[in-house]
């Protein structure tokens, strides 16, 4: 599976100077937040593969126009294709705003997920905004990573955890991909290209996002 992670900055050759057929062998695109709606619409409408998005926090626009046709996993657990994905956009909280946590929030986010990474058995690809702790973020208040998803990479191992905030041309040091233990921590940039062997699945769900739910149903009484 050929997977396509774009954020913060659009790609001048994906948008500004698009040739028909650029997008044509990806089979899945993942936002990792801080990108117009409608770059992640047209991205959607020319590559003819679903567009996944978490938000970042200037994603303040998408309330009143969230981007067409794609599909928002914030706090979400989903598989495409039997890939296993978890969404949790934002950064850590640095002024009054949306889209930003503290480590507490960011922490219970993560806890009322953990049902359904229980149920799967961990999870293949986490996207998120902001990074983790110390793999990719910045010393400022304002881009530094959270500590509980390095907490996450240590109990499920994900193959990838994607990330965007972190502006790779705010300086020449940033590293666009860290290997921390069995998972390869990646700032999707403008854009950041991967392949995934490909899942065991059902036919039936072929080209599906199916999302799960935060936590299991209660039964009726």
């Amino acid at each position: 599976m050929k997977i396509l992670a774009v954020s913060d900055e659009e790609c001048p050759a994906l948008w500004d100077y698009y040739t028909p057929g650029r997008l044509k062998d990806y089979d899945l695109i993942l936002s990792c937040g801080d990108l117009k709606a409608s770059y992640l619409s047209f991205l959607v409408t020319m590559a003819r593969c679903p567009v996944l998005y978490v938000h970042g926090n200037h994603d303040t626009d998408y309330v009143r126009r969230p981007p067409e046709g794609c599909d928002c996993i914030d706090d979400r657990f989903v598989i495409y294709n039997g890939l296993r994905i978890l969404g949790l956009g934002g950064c850590k909280w640095y002024h009054p705003g949306p889209h930003q946590y503290t480590e507490k929030q960011m922490r219970r986010r993560i806890r009322r997920l953990r049902y359904q990474l229980w149920r799967h058995k961990g999870v293949d690809i986490v996207v998120t905004h902001a990074p983790p702790e110390g793999l990719g973020d910045a010393q400022d208040n304002a881009h530094r990573g959270f500590a509980c998803l390095v907490e996450l990479l240590d109990q499920y191992k994900p193959c990838y955890l994607l990330h965007g905030h972190v502006h790779l041309s705010y300086g020449h040091n940033i590293p666009q991909q860290i290997t921390y233990g069995e998972t390869t921590v990646c700032n999707a940039g403008q854009r950041f290209e991967l392949e995934i062997p490909d899942r065991e699945y059902p036919q039936n769900q072929r080209g599906q996002v199916i999302f799960r739910n935060r936590e299991p149903k209660k039964r009726e009484e």
